[in-house]
């Protein structure tokens, strides 16, 4: 009976561990997919740019509800929302390598990849549950989003302020890795790793973008 037992716990194990390595194989295509539309911005008109953005924003609502009703997105839905921001990410890129050259893109590229790497490889071996995290983050979160909504109509932030929401930034969306990775870390099914992947990839995004701001203010 032990026997079965150890042989059970050894084949969930390797479920387990199945379905997670699969999402960082599929986050990590996730980022390439990305990669490809930012080169694609390049010969994108500066004028498609917003309808761009309205249509990531209408995908984002869309995974909502589809979320909401427990059903899977699927891969090419994932992918062509990577392959969309990958475009739409091209100015800030193209801004930020302009104004503070090339390096400041590919420092925070790094740290970004590291500070992801690190948090998923804590909050995966940690037996703490940071789950707990989601309403405090929630709450950060439209919080930063009301002073971006507010710095678009005023120009943006600068200075001791601009640090402060870029900092801010990194301190929720580094919550929302750990958070993210709790949820997943205990397995989950195929039908859920898209929607997976995708949260991830947001995490990582703006993650990035947030130390791209911190560091193009501080060098200014």
């Amino acid at each position: 009976m032990n026997l079965q037992q150890s042989e059970k716990a050894a084949d969930w194990e390797r479920e387990y561990n199945s379905s997670f390595h699969k999402l960082l194989r599929m986050f990590t295509l996730s980022i390439l997919i990305s990669f490809l539309g930012t080169l694609a911005g390049t010969q994108v008109p500066p004028a498609l740019i917003l309808p761009l953005i309205v249509v990531e924003f209408i995908m984002l609502i869309s995974a909502m509800f589809i979320r909401r009703r427990k059903k899977s997105i699927g891969y090419l839905f994932t992918y062509a929302f990577c392959f969309i921001s990958g475009i739409t990410l091209y100015p800030t890129i193209a801004y930020y390598a302009s104004t503070g050259g090339a390096g400041i893109v590919t420092s925070a590229f790094v740290v970004t990849t590291v500070v992801f790497a690190g948090l998923t490889l804590y909050a995966y071996l940690s037996k703490r549950d940071f789950t707990f995290l989601g309403g405090f983050l929630m709450i950060g979160l439209l919080t930063l989003v009301g002073f971006s909504l507010v710095g678009m109509f005023t120009g943006g932030f600068g200075g001791t302020l601009g640090l402060t929401l870029a900092f801010f930034g990194v301190v929720i969306f580094s919550g929302y890795i750990l958070y993210d990775i709790s949820q997943y870390k205990h397995g989950l099914t195929e039908e859920m790793i898209p929607l997976a992947v995708l949260n991830l990839y947001l995490d990582f995004i703006n993650l990035f973008l947030s130390l791209l701001r911190l560091f193009g203010l501080s060098r200014d």
